[in-house]
């Protein structure tokens, strides 16, 4: 049966895919990165994983996978298939296309950056089906941004496009490591949240789901916390569609898993700051962490199919 390998790499965990032409997943499976062994050790890991990948795919579909994609942190050159640097697991410009293409005995590779990645899935098959024009934010550790356009995303001239994290929505707002103040990650990320109901609650243990459930009892500190991240996320998401005129507006990350509890405030806020712009649906993502992989498994698709056209 005819099968690609995708493979999402993550700080702490790699998830992995044999993907069958029409996007059924033939096998999974899951591995840990293993960063505290060093970037190395990382690269290794990665590209034994795709082996054993092959090579359940040769013993258990009768064939060898037609093209690989993987989806990685940090900086990414796509065009080159370089892993450029990601801080979270220590790489530098590892030529991660050539090295995984040697290791699979020459099959196409296509290298994308995690979110991006991520957002190609929810576009063309989750929460954004459909819509010609897209912006998924994931809100996690950070925030940031997929910009899809008619079923691809838009890279940018460097690769950096759809980094909405850093858009500065509070000028005078908290240190963010990037150099500047005030960026919307520094306020509306679940990890923000979740520091900011720490402090509030008294309790350092305190995360972001915990703030929500608070919300949802009608704690009038945790209200604060999460009127106040709301706030933020609106002021950065309405920048954003000013910029950008997205049809569906799609959020995912661990901040999005509070449901109604963070949709229902943020459409009203959002709402509420719109003067001439068009509203976009406003959707939770579909796929949930299984986006990048599904991503990574369009990606070597799309290599095929552009290999076959031309």
């Amino acid at each position: 049966m005819k099968h690609v390998i995708a493979l999402d790499v993550g700080g702490t965990g790699m998830k992995a895919a044999l993907v069958g032409a029409d996007g059924t997943l033939l096998h999974e499976a899951r591995r840990a990165t293993g960063r505290e062994r060093g970037p190395d050790a990382v690269v290794e890991s990665i590209l034994a994983f795709a082996a054993e990948l092959r090579a359940h795919g040769e013993e258990q579909l009768g064939e060898s996978a037609a093209a690989a994609g993987v989806a990685v942190p940090g900086i990414v050159d796509a065009e080159n298939g370089i892993a450029v640097y990601a801080s979270n697991l220590g790489w530098r410009d590892v030529p991660m296309r050539d090295k995984l293409g040697e290791r699979l005995g020459g099959v196409p590779v296509a290298l994308g950056h995690d979110v991006r990645t991520g957002g190609l899935a929810e576009g063309r098959i989750g929460a954004g089906k459909g819509a010609d024009r897209f912006l998924f934010v994931p809100l996690g550790t950070g925030i940031a941004g997929a910009i899809g356009i008619a079923g691809s995303i838009e890279a940018g001239a460097h690769g950096y496009a759809g980094e909405i994290g850093h858009i500065v929505v509070r000028p005078d707002g908290p240190d963010c490591g990037c150099g500047q103040r005030g960026c919307l990650e520094t306020l509306a990320s679940a990890s923000a949240v979740s520091r900011a109901w720490a402090a509030a609650s008294g309790d350092p243990e305190a995360d972001a789901a915990d703030c929500a459930k608070a919300v949802e009892s009608g704690d009038p500190a945790a209200v604060r916390v999460w009127r106040n991240a709301v706030d933020a996320l609106a002021a950065g998401l309405v920048t954003a569609l000013t910029l950008l005129d997205p049809r569906t507006l799609i959020i995912g990350g661990g901040l999005a898993e509070a449901g109604e509890t963070l949709f229902v405030p943020l459409r009203a806020a959002v709402e509420e700051r719109v003067t001439f712009q068009k509203l976009p649906h406003i959707v939770p993502a579909a796929l949930g962490d299984t986006a990048g992989c599904l991503g990574a498994g369009l990606l070597a698709w799309d290599l095929l199919s552009t290999e076959v056209s031309a």
